[in-house]
C-alpha cells in the first residue's frame, strides 16, 4: 500500500521519526507505514544525505542526457557564429562538415536550438509569400550562362558621403565577381569595373539587368551605351520586367545579405566601406555556404568562361540581304536622301535594314529588332504602335 494520501509529507516525517526511536526494524516499519523496503530505505538515505529537504519530491529528469551535445562542442559553434551573425543553423552546419571533418557537427535544429538559448537568433517575421518567377531562371543551369548586376542601392557613409555599390554576379554558381562603390553610375565609371571582370573571368552569353540607368534607356529598343557594347562583345543583354525584382530574385537575395554585413551600420567613411565589400566578397565567395548549391561555396562550383575578353571591340555583321545605314551623330539615318531620326544613343554604330515588303523595312542591331522603317512616309514605326498597326 502506498503513502496515504491525506498528506504525505506528514507520513514521511513520521517515518523518519520513528526510525530514529531506533525501536522498530526496517520491515517492521514500512509493513506499519505499507511501503517496500526499497522505498524505505530510500527516503532513510536521502534524509541522512540532505535531512528533511530530502524527503521532498525529486525530479524524475535525468542529470544528462546522452544526445546532449557537449559544452565545448556548443563553445566551438557559438565562436564561430560570432563573426558571422547572418549565418543560419544550415550554413553553420556545413561550414564545420566542410573544415571540421573531426567535429561531431549536431543537426540544424539541434544548432537552432543553441543559437536561441544563447540569444544569438531572432525569430522570423512570417510574410505572405507569392509563387516565384521562375522564367528569367531557365537558361542558368552552368556558369556563364548569364551574369546578374544591379545597384544595391545608395547610402551614406559616416562622414555623410554618398555609397552606390555595383555588384556582379553569376547566376548559376552566386559567384560575386565585383561589389564596388562607383562614383557616379554612368556608361564611363561602370565600363571600367565590367570591363576588368570580363578580362579576369571571360565573357558570359547574357548580363540581366534591371531597367534603370546606366543599364537601359527610354530610346528605341531600351538600348543604352553599355548595351550596345555587351552587344558589340556577343553578350545578349538581358532585361527584368519593370516593377519585378523577383525575375533577378538570385541577385537581390545576395544584396539583402550584403547590406545586413556590410551597411548595418555603415562605415565612417568611403575607404572603410570598400574595405568592408572586399571582406565580404572574399568570405561570401570561399567560405559561406550556399543551400541551392548544396552547401557549397559559389567559389567551389563556379568555372571560368572559356570566351576571352577580345583586345580589339569586333564590328558587327548583318547578312547580305541587309541594308546597311550608319547612324550619324544626331541619331539619325539617312534613306533616300531623307534623314531619319532613330536615336542617339545609337550614334557612330550601323545598323541592318530587312526588307519585309516593297513599303517596309525591319531595323536591326545586331539581332535585336529595333523599329519599323516605312519607306513611303519616311517614319519610324516603333514596337508599341507596330503591334497596333497593320501594314498594307
Amino acid at each position: 500500500m502506498p503513502w496515504k494520501e491525506t498528506c504525505v509529507m506528514d507520513e514521511k516525517l513520521q517515518f523518519i521519526s520513528y526510525y530514529l526511536q531506533d525501536e522498530w526494524s526496517i520491515s517492521e516499519l514500512c509493513r506499519e507505514f505499507g511501503i517496500s523496503r526499497k522505498t524505505g530505505y530510500k527516503y532513510i538515505h536521502r534524509y541522512e544525505d540532505i535531512g528533511l529537504d530530502g524527503l521532498k519530491e525529486q525530479s524524475k529528469s535525468p542529470y544528462r542526457h546522452p544526445n546532449a551535445v557537449p559544452n565545448k562542442d556548443v563553445e566551438t559553434i557559438i565562436l564561430l557564429r560570432s563573426p558571422h551573425p547572418t549565418w543560419g543553423p544550415k550554413k553553420l552546419r556545413a561550414w564545420l562538415q566542410h573544415n571540421k571533418p573531426r567535429f561531431h557537427s549536431p543537426s540544424a535544429s539541434t544548432i537552432g536550438e543553441i543559437l536561441k538559448r544563447n540569444g544569438l537568433s531572432a525569430p522570423r517575421r512570417r510574410s505572405r509569400k507569392s509563387p516565384p518567377y521562375s522564367q528569367p531562371f531557365i537558361n542558368c543551369n552552368s556558369s556563364n550562362n548569364t551574369w546578374c548586376a544591379d545597384f544595391k542601392g545608395w547610402f551614406p557613409t559616416g562622414d555623410k558621403k554618398r555609397c552606390n555599390p555595383l555588384t556582379i554576379t553569376d547566376a548559376y554558381s552566386r559567384y560575386l565577381f565585383r561589389c564596388q562603390h562607383v562614383t557616379q553610375p554612368d556608361f564611363n565609371h561602370v565600363k571600367p569595373i565590367f570591363e576588368a571582370a570580363f578580362m579576369e573571368y571571360g565573357l558570359p552569353l547574357a548580363i540581366r539587368t534591371d531597367n534603370g540607368s546606366p543599364f537601359a534607356t527610354t530610346t528605341v529598343a531600351g538600348l543604352s551605351s553599355l548595351s550596345i557594347w555587351w552587344i558589340k562583345l556577343g553578350i545578349i543583354a538581358e532585361r527584368i520586367e519593370p516593377g519585378k525584382p523577383s525575375q533577378n530574385g538570385r541577385h537581390e537575395r545576395m544584396h539583402k545579405t550584403l547590406k545586413a554585413e556590410t551597411a548595418k551600420p555603415p562605415k565612417s567613411n568611403l575607404r572603410r566601406q570598400q574595405k568592408a565589400f572586399d571582406l565580404f566578397l572574399n568570405e561570401y565567395n570561399n567560405q559561406r555556404p550556399h543551400e541551392a548549391l548544396g552547401q557549397n561555396t559559389p567559389a567551389s562550383v563556379y568555372q571560368y568562361s572559356n570566351r576571352i575578353y577580345p583586345l580589339r571591340l569586333p564590328e558587327i555583321e548583318y547578312p547580305n540581304d541587309y541594308q546597311i545605314r550608319k547612324v550619324l551623330h544626331q541619331g539619325d539615318i539617312k534613306w533616300k536622301s531623307i534623314h531619319i531620326y532613330l536615336s542617339e544613343t545609337l550614334a557612330g554604330e550601323h545598323i541592318g535594314l530587312k526588307q519585309i515588303d516593297d513599303r517596309y523595312y525591319q531595323i536591326y542591331f545586331s539581332n535585336i529588332s529595333l523599329a519599323v522603317l516605312d519607306s513611303f512616309t519616311f517614319k519610324i514605326i516603333k514596337p508599341t504602335k507596330q503591334r497596333k498597326r497593320k501594314y498594307d
